[in-house]
């Protein structure tokens, strides 16, 4: 019964990660670096973060310059790497092992996998310079090596996207 509490106390744990922290985790680098803080982070299970919208941000030189918007395939990336995080945690976050050994060698950005789909993804408000993006994801069931997700992103109250993504648990080099 002892370990059940602790290990529930344990799971429920959240975290929170600077900017810094997210660039130690992923793999991405400006400008494709996407997320400037996650919060409310559950190893393994969910988490909250945010993309502060500049105008300095290279898609608006060519997404519609007259009328800056943020495109849907970038608010999407921005929830992907949510995920990531969140996904991330749960290997940097684990409990060191209690026969001594070392956890897993290596750099934890590499245990990032990909996009693999993207559904019932609803865009339901304009994202400008100056907004501040609030993302949320969800981690679904494991199949395999696949991930459901449901995430969301929001400025304010109003809801900017939602839907599901599918991601894969792991890379593989195209070698293999």
């Amino acid at each position: 019964m002892t370990v059940t509490s602790e290990a529930s106390a344990r799971s429920k744990r959240t975290f929170s990660y600077s900017s810094d922290d997210i660039k130690r985790m992923l793999p991405h680098r400006w400008p494709m670096l996407m997320i400037d803080r996650a919060f409310d982070v559950v190893p393994g299970v969910s988490g909250r973060g945010v993309k502060s919208v500049s105008v300095n941000e290279p898609f608006f030189a060519g997404h519609y310059p007259d009328h800056s918007i943020m495109p849907g395939v970038m608010i999407v990336e921005a929830m992907a790497q949510l995920v990531a995080v969140v996904y991330v945690a749960e290997i940097i976050e684990a409990p060191a092992p209690e026969d001594g050994g070392t956890e897993a060698a290596g750099d934890p950005s590499q245990s990032v996998g990909y996009l693999g789909s993207i559904s019932s993804m609803k865009f339901s408000r304009l994202v400008v310079p100056g907004d501040q993006l609030r993302l949320e994801a969800k981690l679904g069931q494991r199949l395999r090596g696949l991930r459901q997700v449901t995430v969301r992103a929001s400025v304010g109250t109003e809801l900017a996207a939602s839907g599901s993504l599918i991601v894969t648990t792991g890379r593989k080099d195209a070698g293999s």
